[in-house]
Order: structure tokens, then C-alpha cells, then sequence
């Protein structure tokens, strides 16, 4: 081989000047998610940048916190997520692998003389191979490829992320109202107990009476108990998507549980727009295609074991000093790549029905989440128009009854209970309806049509307990 050929040293040079760009990936990344959420992420390398990342995270958490600023501060903080950032740089690693070449392997020898009268011989050798300057191309296109799916892959899990803290922060939000539920129950229910120990000692009320309204107090304590551990439950989940620890685990949250809205967006194509924009459906696509280009590559090569083509020179003791190409080739009798041409068809088929997979099952999970999203809203508009309205008219009449004596206090006390079990399924509802909706975000891959913002739902009153002052001979 002549080492001299200006095309030959220009496409060696070129083999070796590739170089790893730290940002390159995660700025595509940053570009999906704030496209689809419009919110920014960032990846934490250890920069001097790093600092102001922090001080923003600060000033997210400084106020009140919404589910925009929640989603905010997991982006920029989740440990998970910046691990998986981290894929990004493996996998440009990869790439710019594979666009080198092999080094060039160079030998020599000498030979000294064992007797006064020798002469020292030297041999010397460099051998490059040869079937690398021509799979370069191919090998590049298929590392980039990969780079491309990879970056969609992680986009797509920072994507999930964002679902996964709006469906947290929502659930806080809803057992927040349900604590501050259970507590004005409790507190209903501990006057009443009181008030029944009084009449009770004034030998107004029986025993079954008295033991009624202390057993409905216990009742209300260990519900309380049990909706205040799990908001700190709820609390601790969102605290974790967050990555928070320290001081900032104080966060607050004032923001009440959204009403749904009067009328909901359309809702129609969005299957459609899940195959159109699905992340994670476009990198198993260009899996695919990577496969196949793998594959062609194998292919093209399996009667080209290795080739190396190089220089060498010779000096015998005796001889002038010889120098010659060099020619090595792997006769490719036995192994012609042919285990890894069935593996790569194996995989390229893999990758088609993975594909197909995702795809159907795509369209299935966003039409059962559209219909569960439709009977949410429906089940809570039906609980505000109907069902609490009801519940209010049913305690008000017997309240009504009660204090005419025309009923006695356990049925006042189960009209009250039935009550405040209907404000409680009516919030679940609309708990459930906007984890719903942050779920067929998911789905899709990206926000759904804007509605009218809705008002946060009405904090629930419990009714005023019994007034038994008018009843003391009841």
C-alpha cells in the first residue's frame, strides 16, 4: 500500500478527528419535552452552570407550589431522570466509535549476529485494514441511528415523568381536601360526643344512644388517622419524583383540587396523534431501520473476512534492504457470518413486531383512557348537580324532623355520615378524573386540546351537628 495516496491519509485523518459534545442529544431532548409540556429540563454534569440550576430549584420552591412547577423542579432534579440522561452520552460514545477506524498495527524485528563476522537484520511491518475504509459509511449511519432512537427514548421518559408528577401532585392536592374533610368531621363528631355525656348525665339520652355517638367519634379519629398518613404517603411520593431531601422537603401547597371542566376539549384523533408523535413509537421505528441496516452491513461484508493491506521492509544479513506491500486476507471457508446474519434477521423481525405491538396497543390503552376520562367527568358533574345537592336537601329535612321529633338522632346521624361519604367520593372523582387526564397526556405524547381553565372544587362543609338544646326531654 502506498502511504503516500492523499485520498487514503484524508480518510484516515477524518477517522480519527471525531470527538464527544457533552450537550449534543440532550439539547434535542430539552426541545421535545418543552415542545410538548412547555417546560424546561436540563441535565446536571457537574458545571459551573449547575449553581444557577439550583437557585432556580429554589425559587420554584419558595412559593406555593403548582403541578407546573412540580413538573418543573422533577426535570431539572429527579435522580432517575438524570440518570438516564447520562444514556445520552453512552450512547454518543458509541457513535463516535463507530465512525473510527482501527488503528494500524505495526511490527518489527531484529535479528543481531552471534559471531564477529554478522550482520544485525531488521525487519519491519504496518498493516492497516482494508475492509474498514469501505463499512465506515454504513457503520456510521447504523451508530447514528441508534444515537436517534436512544435520544427519543429518553426523551419519551422524561416525558412519563412529567405524567408521573402531575398524577402525583393531584393526589396530594385531593388528600389534602380529604384531610381538611375528615378533620371537620372529627371535630362535628367530638361536639356531639360531648354534648351526648352532658344529657347523658342529665338522664336525658340511653346508654345505646351515649355508646352510639362515642362509637362515631372513635369512628371519625381513625378515618382522620388514616387520611392523614396517607397525605404524608402522597407527600413523600411526589417529595421522591422531585428528588428533594433536606430543607426542601417543607414545600407547601395551597392550590385546591380543580373542578373538571364544564365541557371537554375534543377528543377525537387521538389515536392517530399517538402514532404521529409517541416517542417511544418513533424510536422503536428507527430501531427498526437500524436493524435492517445492520443487517445490511453483515451482509455485505460475509465474503470479506478481514483484509489487512500495509508496508513492509527487509534487510538480510547478506542482501540490500527490500520494502513491498503486504496483502492478508481471512479466507472466509467455514465462518461466513452467516450466525450473524440469522441473529440480525431474528432481531430485525423482533424489532417489526415490537413495533406493530406498541402501535396496537398504543391505540387500545389511548381508547380505554378517552373512555374512562369521558365517565370521570360525567360521575363528577353528576356528583355536583345531583348526588351533593340531594345530600345537602337530606340532612337539612332531617335536621328539620329532628328537631320536631319526628325522628331520632341515629337517622340524622346517618343522613350526615351518607353525606360527608358523598362529598368524599365526589372529590376521589375528580381526583381520579385529572390523573386520568395526565395518563391520556401520556398516551398521546403530549398535551391535549386546551379547555377553559376550571375553578378549584368547593371545600365541603359538613352540616351543623344536631341542636339538642329544644330536645332535652327526647
Amino acid at each position: 500500500m502506498h502511504w503516500k495516496s492523499p485520498w487514503l491519509l484524508a480518510v484516515l485523518l477524518l477517522g480519527g478527528c471525531a470527538s464527544i459534545q457533552k450537550e449534543r442529544g440532550h439539547m434535542e431532548v430539552a426541545a421535545l419535552v418543552e415542545e410538548r409540556t412547555g417546560l424546561k429540563t436540563r441535565w446536571n454534569q457537574g458545571t459551573p452552570e449547575d449553581a444557577q440550576v439550583r437557585q432556580h430549584l429554589d425559587a420554584l420552591l419558595a412559593g406555593d407550589l403548582t403541578s407546573d412547577r412540580a413538573v418543573e423542579v422533577a426535570l431539572l432534579n429527579n435522580p432517575a431522570l438524570q440518570a438516564t440522561y447520562e444514556e445520552l452520552g453512552v450512547s454518543q460514545a458509541d457513535m463516535v466509535q463507530a465512525g473510527l477506524l482501527t488503528n494500524p498495527s505495526f511490527d518489527g524485528s531484529i535479528g543481531f549476529p552471534l559471531s564477529s563476522d554478522g550482520i544485525t537484520e531488521t525487519e519491519f511491518s504496518i498493516v492497516q485494514s482494508f475492509v474498514d475504509l469501505f463499512t465506515l459509511p454504513l457503520r456510521k449511519r447504523v451508530a447514528k441511528e441508534q444515537f436517534q432512537a436512544d435520544t427519543l427514548r429518553v426523551a419519551h421518559e422524561a416525558l412519563a415523568t412529567t405524567a408521573e408528577v402531575r398524577q402525583a401532585f393531584t393526589e396530594v392536592q385531593a388528600r389534602q381536601q380529604l384531610v381538611a374533610l375528615r378533620r371537620e368531621v372529627f371535630q362535628a363528631a367530638d361536639a356531639a360526643a360531648d354534648l351526648s355525656n352532658r344529657q347523658r348525665a342529665a338522664g336525658n339520652i340511653t346508654v345505646l344512644a351515649l355508646a352510639t355517638e362515642q362509637a362515631s367519634l372513635e369512628q371519625a379519629r381513625l378515618e382522620l388517622a388514616q387520611d392523614e398518613l396517607a397525605l404524608v404517603e402522597a407527600r413523600e411520593h411526589l417529595t421522591r419524583l422531585m428528588g428533594l431531601y433536606g430543607a426542601r422537603v417543607q414545600w407547601t401547597l395551597a392550590q385546591k383540587l380543580p373542578e373538571v371542566p364544564a365541557a371537554e376539549s375534543s377528543l377525537e384523533r387521538l389515536e392517530t396523534l399517538a402514532i404521529e408523535q409517541r416517542l417511544d413509537i418513533d424510536a422503536a421505528r428507527k430501531q427498526t431501520s437500524l436493524l435492517w441496516n445492520a443487517l445490511e452491513l453483515a451482509r455485505s461484508t460475509r465474503f470479506f473476512g478481514r483484509v489487512e493491506v500495509g508496508v513492509h521492509t527487509h534487510r538480510d544479513a547478506n542482501g540490500p534492504r527490500l520494502l513491498g506491500p503486504t496483502l492478508s486476507l481471512e479466507l472466509p471457508i467455514f465462518d461466513q457470518r452467516q450466525a450473524l446474519i440469522a441473529k440480525l434477521e431474528a432481531q430485525h423481525r423482533q424489532g417489526e413486531n415490537r413495533l406493530t405491538e406498541l402501535a396496537v396497543n398504543a391505540r387500545s390503552e389511548v381508547r380505554a383512557a378517552r373512555a374512562k376520562l369521558v365517565t370521570l367527568r360525567n360521575m363528577a358533574e353528576r356528583y355536583q348537580k345531583v348526588v351533593l345537592p340531594l345530600r345537602t336537601t337530606i340532612v337539612e329535612e332531617s335536621q328539620r324532623q329532628y328537631n320536631a321529633m319526628q325522628i331520632g338522632l341515629p337517622a340524622l346521624l346517618l343522613a350526615r355520615r351518607e353525606q360527608v361519604e358523598a362529598w368524599r367520593a365526589y372529590l376521589e372523582t375528580v381526583r381520579d378524573y385529572w390523573m386520568a387526564r395526565a395518563d391520556l397526556e401520556r398516551l398521546v405524547g403530549g398535551r391535549l386540546p386546551t379547555v377553559a381553565a376550571p375553578a378549584p372544587t368547593p371545600t365541603p362543609t359538613p352540616s351543623p351537628e344536631p341542636t339538642h338544646e329544644h330536645h332535652e326531654s327526647h
